[in-house]
């Protein structure tokens, strides 16, 4: 008995190791060198593709929806930011002249950089509600909040085509 269970050990071995040397294994051996893993080469099995193309499917999908939940929060804290604008300006007032300003690009700059930011605010008007610096520069929230402030104190009349 002891040698029956000996003789199948082996048997089972190399039952699982000839395939595997038969894949590794390229072209006719020729006697000059041994068949081995420096003459093997990549073996492309397509029924381990479907796996891989599933999983970076799944990575692109879950991409998307971290960046569409990061869109919406960004958006929620905008409604919640605009909640205590100035002068009671509702936000569709102010979306609209920032889609006709500066396509909504808080950074959008004039052609002869004389109006800069959401709202293309020269720096005097920036300056008189209250901004320092490069309106273009300034965070978002505060371009928001400075034409909410100069629309509560001017009306439409500062954005003559957009207002």
């Amino acid at each position: 008995m002891l040698t029956k269970r000996t003789h199948i050990v082996p048997a089972l071995f190399l039952a699982l190791a000839l395939p595997a040397t038969a894949l590794a294994a390229t072209g006719a051996d020729d006697g000059d060198e041994p068949v081995g893993v420096t003459r093997a080469k990549a073996i492309h099995i397509p029924i381990l593709q479907r796996p891989i193309d599933r999983f970076q499917h799944l990575i692109h999908v879950t991409a998307k929806r971290i960046h569409a939940e990061r869109r919406a929060a960004l958006r929620r804290q905008r409604r919640e930011a605009f909640a205590t604008l100035p002068g009671g300006v509702s936000i569709g007032t102010l979306e609209s002249i920032a889609s006709c300003e500066s396509g909504g690009n808080p950074t959008a700059l004039s052609s002869d950089g004389s109006y800069r930011g959401k709202y293309q605010f020269d720096f005097g008007t920036w300056e008189s509600v209250g901004g320092s610096g490069d309106p273009a520069a300034a965070p978002e929230e505060e371009q928001d909040y400075r034409a909410a402030l100069l629309y509560s104190q001017s009306g439409s009349s500062p954005w003559p085509v957009c207002g």
